[in-house]
């Protein structure tokens, strides 16, 4: 993958030397999103990524998900971030690496499930809405559970615990499908969890879904 066509070789080549002035080495490309290129990269022995403002981005939402990742870095819910900068205009952000597989890809464990919830309610707690959660590609999951990518987040009503067990049991999409068929579970299933959910919201207590995840 190259990033020359939307910021030119030359501009490209000068924020690869400004990293490696700031001490990461093996930067290089990885993906590129509607706002932002992302790099990875190395920094102190530790995998990182780096997130970059595309030029011809409508937005700068970056400064506004530093904030974000700062205030809930005592939480664990995402991996730490590491310093921000701007290189000739363009704000960037570099944080930790997540290891694992987005949960749209990945083979998921019971561990995964419990982990997911802790981090969900967590964020629910926070009142942090992600506003990303059930398109599956921005919960990781590895040794742990991450929640990574929080540029359209907000301190605004959550919903990150019942938008994520929705996309893992209630609807019907590629992530549901395998763990059904991995599990063994029926649709009866499904609507122990919708109510589980429901319970959720109206109460704000976890005793029902995780009661239907310890008998996975």
């Amino acid at each position: 993958m190259t990033f020359e066509n939307i910021i030119g070789r030359k501009k490209l080549e000068r924020f690869l030397n400004h990293l490696e002035g700031l001490g990461l080495s093996g930067v290089r490309p990885f993906s590129k999103g509607t706002t932002s290129l992302v790099f990875l990269g190395e920094f102190k022995g530790r995998k990182v990524v780096v997130k970059l403002q595309r030029p011809d981005s409508p937005r700068n939402n970056f400064e506004r998900e530093a904030r974000i990742l700062r205030a809930i870095e005592p939480f664990g819910i995402t991996p730490p971030l590491l310093f921000t900068g701007v290189f000739e205009g363009l704000p960037y952000l570099v944080r930790e690496f997540a290891n694992g597989e987005p949960v749209l890809y990945a083979d998921i464990e019971k561990r995964h499930l419990f982990g997911i919830a802790e981090k969900t309610a967590l964020l629910d707690r926070l009142y942090l809405d992600h506003g990303q959660i059930q398109g599956g590609k921005h919960i990781i999951v590895g040794e742990g559970v991450y929640i990574i990518d929080f540029e359209k987040a907000g301190w605004r009503k959550p919903n990150n615990l019942t938008s994520a067990f929705s996309m893992l049991f209630v609807g019907r999409n590629a992530i549901s499908e395998r763990l059904y068929m991995k599990f063994g579970l029926g649709e009866g299933f499904r609507e122990e969890v919708k109510e589980a959910l429901r319970e959720y919201k109206r109460t704000g207590k976890l005793s029902r879904l995780l009661g239907l995840l310890s008998g996975l």
